[in-house]
């Protein structure tokens, strides 16, 4: 390669390296805010919540330290919330042994009326409660269904999922989780 040649590669590569940066600088910026905030929120330390079941239990967050827990926000008429279902209820029979907690936050504005039948229907083997405005706030403001989070054994939030996540997604992020 002659020096003219060089000089030309290498003003080209600068040129496409500069413009990666700043193709990363734009696509960073101009992220929807709820994914930054979802970046925000990873690492750091779960909201402390207390819900009832179905039955009118408390249930509490604070009753699953210790565990690895899959908070799932969800609704008996959400689609892609009802199609992760299998996936949970196959996930909490593999590793509930193991130390690994779900729960089912529901936000269905008919409570337990229409849970009771519908977790019989579809033999869900995992806590659900009835969720309310404060914890989704609590969570930072989860406006879309399913919205899913996995917390560590120490309680921090690790991961979350906006929308349908397969089973395998869950199982991958977990397994090294129970292991600590």
């Amino acid at each position: 390669m002659n020096g003219k040649m060089k000089a030309q590669f290498l003003r080209a590569a600068f040129a496409l390296g500069t413009l990666a940066v700043l193709g990363a600088l734009v696509a960073e910026l101009t992220q929807p805010a709820t994914v930054r905030a979802e970046k925000a929120r990873l690492k750091s330390p779960a909201p402390a919540w207390e819900l009832k079941d179905v039955e009118g239990k408390l249930v509490k967050s604070a009753d699953f330290k210790g565990k690895v827990v899959i908070l799932d926000f969800w609704a008996t008429w959400c689609g892609p919330c009802r199609m992760e279902i299998p996936g949970f209820v196959s996930l909490q029979k593999k590793y509930g042994k193991d130390g690994l907690v779900i729960v089912g936050v529901s936000l269905d504005d008919e409570g337990a009326t229409v849970l009771k039948p519908f977790i019989k229907k579809h033999s869900i083997n995992y806590t659900v409660v009835l969720g309310d405005e404060k914890v989704s706030k609590a969570f930072g403001g989860v406006d879309a269904l399913p919205t899913t989070f996995i917390i560590d054994r120490t309680g921090l939030i690790v991961s979350q999922h906006v929308g349908y996540a397969p089973e395998a997604t869950f199982a991958k992020e977990i397994k090294p989780l129970l292991k600590q």
